[in-house]
């Protein structure tokens, strides 16, 4: 099979032995759509390696069909469409991998679209949700909103009656996701988050994939109670943290990521969106959302696009012969 090889920092399309498997529990599918995210190009980078015995092709999320089950597998069928999460490996023509980690496609949503499903909507419930505990009518503040996981996080919110509020990179970002559902929102160019938040009510829960450069201003607008989860580190790896606010206040900081969580772990994710997101993905109330795509052998092009932060919503790569 064919995969994308880091080679320096370069990414270059190269013939690679084929996974082997299916062993007992896994799937083995013809990768249609591979999605691109932010942990591809710090892998790329050297700063997010893949986690011990997982595949060095980056790739965290892919669309296509089942080719072969392994033993135990009832629930898929070869020639099925399906979406899945993966640790890595997902640049590629094939993967394998556990069953637990792979769905059918919703009603109605192609290939293509389905490759903006898994990750995204994967971090943004597990973050909202589980770990956030997000309870009845509380408030949320979103950075990045007009993000993959941004999109995906919106419009959660507003299929759960959650109001939010997000943080953006344009004025033009900021119109896409009120026309996703957000309720308010705020241009980072224009200065500080906080006095705009503060006067919409403050949140209950803040989605943020920043870090430091914003972990003092999160806390002055996080209620009492409040739960911070941070997803990413974009602002850097430390910052000011106030621990009488964070006592008086009774907040919570919660650190978290999916890519290293074992099967198990992902399969109770992916099992919660398919009884709760699903359904309303088939009805249309929820949308993936997919900003552009490129041929996998131009991956280089579809991550650049990305670390500009030129997308709204999720960026594809299609590779021939599979889509």
């Amino acid at each position: 099979m064919h995969a994308i090889v880091i080679d320096e920092e370069r990414l270059a399309w190269r013939e690679m032995p084929t996974p082997a498997g299916p062993a007992a529990g896994e799937v083995r599918i013809h990768v249609a759509w591979a999605g691109v995210n932010r942990a591809d190009l710090m892998q790329r980078a050297g700063h997010y390696p893949p986690p011990p015995g997982v595949s060095e092709v980056p790739g965290l999320e892919v669309s296509g069909r089942v080719a072969a089950v392994g033993e135990g597998v009832t629930h898929l069928a070869p020639g099925t469409p399906v979406c899945a999460l993966l640790a890595g490996g997902g640049y590629a023509e094939e993967v394998v991998v556990d069953a637990r980690q792979v769905l059918p496609l919703p009603d109605g949503i192609a290939l293509r679209e389905a490759a903006a499903l898994p990750e995204v909507f994967a971090t943004a419930w597990l973050n909202l949700f589980m770990e956030g505990q997000l309870g009845a009518g509380e408030r949320v503040l979103l950075h990045a909103g007009a993000s993959g996981v941004g999109t995906a996080a919106i419009q959660l919110c507003c299929a759960f009656d959650h109001p939010c509020f997000v943080t953006v990179g344009s004025d033009a970002k900021l119109e896409a996701c009120r026309d996703l559902g957000a309720d308010a929102g705020w241009n980072r160019h224009h200065g500080s988050f906080v006095e705009a938040v503060k006067a919409w009510g403050g949140a209950d829960v803040i989605l943020d994939p920043v870090g430091g450069s914003y972990l003092a201003d999160n806390q002055r607008v996080l209620n009492a109670d409040g739960r911070l989860v941070l997803i990413g580190l974009l602002g850097g790896r430390s910052g000011e943290l106030d621990l009488g606010r964070l006592l008086m206040k009774r907040q919570r900081l919660i650190g978290s990521t999916l890519r290293a969580k074992p099967p198990a772990a992902k399969g109770a994710i992916l099992a919660a969106l398919e009884r709760h997101v699903w359904p309303r993905l088939a009805r249309g109330e929820i949308r993936p959302l997919v900003d552009r795509h490129w041929p996998i052998t131009e991956a280089e092009a579809a991550q650049a696009h990305v670390e500009r932060d030129a997308n709204i919503g999720k960026v594809l790569l299609e590779v021939a012969g599979n889509a």
